[in-house]
């Protein structure tokens, strides 16, 4: 597949499970919600202190299986490097991240307030492959 075709899809599908991998080499999968900047560059959101961002920073593999909301039919799944963007960088992205997932946001300084609190960091993906090529 394309990675334009991947990335219309996740513009209208923000449903995904994220795949890093363990120091000990095995998957370690997430529920996430992701989004698509300007760049085409995945986004998604976590915290600082989460099991997946710490093996990204260690190994920045990645892979998101993207489906839509009624979970069974049309998915993609996409693969890539990944970078960590920690607070103060973050904070723009995560406000971008959220508008595109959910819109407009009914207090903005509440919001940025959550996210220093909770240590989110934004994680974007630049993706070097995408499928499927082959249905089954």
């Amino acid at each position: 597949m394309d990675p334009d075709r991947a990335r219309e899809f996740l513009r209208a599908h923000h449903r995904a499970v994220l795949a890093t991998t363990r120091s000990d080499g095995h998957p370690q999968l997430s529920p996430v919600l992701c989004a698509v900047d300007e760049q085409g560059r995945v986004l998604v959101s976590t915290r600082e202190t989460a099991i997946k961002t710490k093996n990204l920073r260690r190994d920045p593999t990645v892979a998101l299986c993207v489906f839509a909301d009624r979970f069974f039919g049309d998915w993609v799944q996409v693969e890539g490097t990944a970078e960590v963007i920690s607070l103060p960088a973050a904070m723009d992205l995560l406000v971008d991240y959220y508008r595109a997932v959910s819109g407009e946001h009914p207090d903005w300084q509440e919001y940025r307030d959550v996210m220093q609190r909770d240590k989110r960091v934004m994680v974007r993906v630049t993706i070097t492959r995408a499928g499927p090529d082959i249905s089954g």
